[in-house]
């Protein structure tokens, strides 16, 4: 659960990975200017305010945003950056960047400042070409976690025997058949054999 302290340290780096003020922000979102201001985070007897799910909607819509992006934002531990390994997406489907069960290993990765995700091997990857737009666009640099738990619905990169990898949205997964959705509707969808699948990791962040 997020503190006080840590709601409001989530828009404020919001507003700042947007080149905002929290002003700027809530202007953005159709709010009143002084929404997130310092003087409404407590009212004159000292008494904790915090920002209604209303407002955090608005600019979660307004700045396109994941609530899990919002989330990695706010302070504390979960949110604290640090540094992770990252590779081109290209790069991804060459030998010796990740072992047997999809984890970062070997060298050639760079370095990059992330939020920080509770999976010490998460790593980056930054998306080429336009492929996946709307969702990511070229430059976009989204953090993958092999240990982050998997649904429905979830937003994967996947990465086949043959060495392609993909990063699509999570339709359905049995014993034996993986079916992904496209994020770009004029990419199709795709299905594999479980038995054509090298490995599978959630994406859990992204820059845009």
């Amino acid at each position: 659960m997020l503190s006080h302290e840590q709601v409001w340290a989530a828009i404020e780096g919001l507003a700042a990975r947007h080149d905002m003020s929290v002003s700027g922000l809530a202007r953005k979102a159709g709010l009143d200017p002084t929404a997130f201001n310092v003087s409404k985070r407590s009212s004159s007897e000292g008494r904790k305010r915090w920002p209604s799910t209303e407002s955090i909607a608005k600019i979660l819509q307004a700045t396109g945003a994941s609530l899990e992006e919002f989330l990695l934002t706010g302070g504390g531990a979960a949110a604290a950056s640090r540094k992770v390994r990252l590779i081109g997406f290209a790069q991804a489907g060459s030998g010796g960047f990740f072992d047997d069960g999809g984890f970062p290993a070997g060298s050639g990765w760079d370095e990059a400042i992330f939020p920080n995700v509770p999976d010490e091997h998460a790593y980056a990857l930054e998306i080429a070409g336009d492929s996946m737009l709307p969702v990511y666009r070229d430059g976009d640099i989204i953090i993958v976690s092999p240990a982050a738990a998997i649904r429905r619905g979830d937003r994967v990169v996947v990465r086949t025997r043959e060495g392609e990898v993909l990063a699509k949205e999570l339709r359905r997964q049995t014993g034996k058949t993986l079916e992904l959705k496209s994020l770009n509707a004029e990419h199709e969808d795709r299905a594999f054999a479980m038995a054509e699948v090298d490995w599978m990791a959630r994406i859990v962040w992204s820059s845009q």
